[in-house]
This record gives structure tokens, sequence and C-alpha cells, in this order.
């Protein structure tokens, strides 16, 4: 057997599980016990990031939590090593050879997590307050440096956007109209002459080191707000305006029907960050487009895994299409 079915087994785990759950995205495959949850990496190379060794798995383990805890301190335990013993695979076994290393979390309820609290129809002005407070505090206190400034500059920005056109033309007239894809390019292309927008945000030092991931299967609300798996893999993901990270929350509301709840907590996360410039609004359109589409890459990317059945390649494509369409929304 394999590493992914030998790890199905309650009993390869350091603790007591009743039952292991496994899912998996095109970076991960994760292990869910009745009390942790254990996430290793996949040995792939997407360009934008580089999980191809042991020695990188490890690494970016590591820094996946240590830059978690600055949201959930109590929900990162460590990185523990995933062991072969000559017959099959354990987790924090110490005899045999280290094959591999996973992050290791609490296991935070599915009731607790925004997305499920907003499917009930039990998301309250009071969690959207909540939420709005504590990213803006986070944000205003995030680390910024002259390195992570230039983040801000439309040039180096356009890395990430001319990136996303070019690995998402491969799936044009499959997730994405070829109208639209043209579109897009053609609107973000000339964003980047409002040149004055982003250096008033440099200057403002809005530029930071954030979360780069915030959607709301990562907002878990309890007595405290927690935000989990921010990107760890790549800085230039995670360096750059609060605005930008901001509006993937904001986007994912209003792509599961929020429309809403996004606009209240823009409205309380603009007090708190104290985000009163008019052009703001300008910037957090061009971010939510941003976001969407790069949700619809990611999808997209999802119908090339071998390991998935046609079913959930087909899951992959529909969702890859409503987030582009979101997109297209917000510059039609």
């Amino acid at each position: 057997m394999g590493l992914i079915e030998d790890l199905k087994d309650p009993l390869a785990f350091p603790e007591d599980t009743k039952s292991v759950s496994f899912v998996q995205t095109h970076i991960s495959m994760v292990f869910m016990c009745d009390r942790y949850v254990y996430k290793i990496k996949k040995p792939v190379n997407f360009g934008f990031l580089d999980f191809t060794t042991i020695e990188k798995r490890k690494y970016f383990c590591e820094k996946e939590v240590e830059l978690n805890r600055r949201l959930a301190e109590d929900v990162y335990i460590g990185v523990v090593p995933v062991v072969f013993d000559g017959k099959r695979h354990w987790i924090g076994k110490k005899e045999g050879k280290i094959v591999d290393y996973a992050v290791k979390m609490k296991r935070i309820p599915e009731e607790r997590i925004m997305k499920n609290i907003f499917k009930r129809g039990d998301l309250k002005k009071e969690h959207l307050r909540k939420i709005a407070y504590t990213l803006a505090r986070f944000h205003l206190n995030a680390k910024t440096s002259p390195e992570i400034l230039r983040y801000g500059d439309p040039d180096v920005f356009r890395i990430n956007t001319d990136e996303n056109f070019e690995q998402v033309e491969k799936y044009v007239g499959i997730s994405i109209e070829k109208d639209k894809f043209e579109k897009l390019r053609k609107w973000t292309d000339s964003f980047y002459k409002k040149r004055e927008i982003f250096e008033k945000r440099i200057e403002q030092e809005r530029i930071r080191d954030c979360h780069g991931d915030l959607h709301m299967e990562h907002v878990c609300i309890s007595d405290k707000i927690s935000v989990i798996d921010c990107i760890e893999f790549n800085d230039r993901f995670r360096y750059g305006d609060t605005i930008c990270d901001i509006a993937f929350l904001l986007m994912d509301l209003e792509y599961h029907g929020g429309k809403v709840y996004s606009e209240k907590l823009w409205d309380y996360y603009r007090e708190f960050a104290k985000e009163e410039d008019k052009e703001v609004e300008e910037i957090l359109r061009f971010y939510k487009v941003y976001r969407a589409f790069v949700r619809g890459k990611v999808n997209s990317f999802q119908m090339d895994d071998e390991k998935i059945s046609a079913q959930e390649k087909e899951e992959a494509r529909k969702r890859a299409k409503a987030y582009f369409d979101l997109a297209y929304s917000y510059i039609s």
C-alpha cells in the first residue's frame, strides 16, 4: 500500500483516533483525525511553488507553522516526521526512514468555520465586526519594510497578473470563455496606468506581510477569531496591499451569494483599518478581480490532477467558470 492508504488507518497516528478522513488539494494531502489534522505537501512544482524535494517540504512546513501562528497561535502545533519502517508509513514514529514531513494542527470543528456558519444562515453582524477588527488590527501591525513595500509597485504586482493570464490561457474555451478572458486581460492591463493609486498606497505603508489566502474556509469563529492556512510557499503572494488581502474574503462572500454581508464587512473593516481615501474603492475592485481570477485558475489546475475522478474534475471546471464569471462581473 502507498502513503495515502497507510495514513487512512487510525493506527498510523500517535494519538488515539476512531477515524481518519482524507481530502486533497492541488498542493496538499490532508488527514483529519478526531482531534488533530496532519497536512503533507505534495511533491509538485507549479512555478509559483516548488515542493519537489523533502528538504523544501520540511522548510515550508516549518514556515507554515511560524507564519500561521500570527493569526491562529493555538491551532498550529508543529512539524512532525512521516516515517516508513520498511512495511508501511506512520506519523511521528521513531523507528524507520523519514520520507516526508507533516504540519500538525488542532482540528477545528466544522461548525465553527465561517463558510459553514454563513451557509446555515447564522452569520451575524457581530461576527462580521469581530472579523473586521481582527483583520484590521493584523494588517495595521503586520511587518513592512522597503523590500515588502516594493510589492505594491504596479510593475512588480503585474508579474502576478501576467502569470495568471499566461497560466489560464490553456483553459480558454474550457473553464473561461475567450471573450471574457480577453476583456479581463485588457481591463487589468489598463488599470496599471493608474500608477498614482498604487504609489499612494506605498507612501501610506499599506503594503504588508499579509495572509495571502483569506477566504471563508480559513476563518474560524468562536470566542475569538482564528485565521488559518496563510500562504507560506511564495512571499510575493503574501506580501502586498492589505486591501488585496481583505478583497479575497469580500469576493468569497460574494461568490457564495453574500453580497450584503460583504458590504457590511467592508464598512467595518474600513472603519477599523482607517481606510478613508476615496480611491480605495477603485483598488478594491481591481483586487477583487484579481482574487476571483486566481480562484478560477486554481480550480482549473485541479482538472489536470490525475489523482481525482472525472466527476471531481468536472466540478472543479464548474467552480472555475463561476469564479471567472464573477471576476468578469466586476468589470462589466
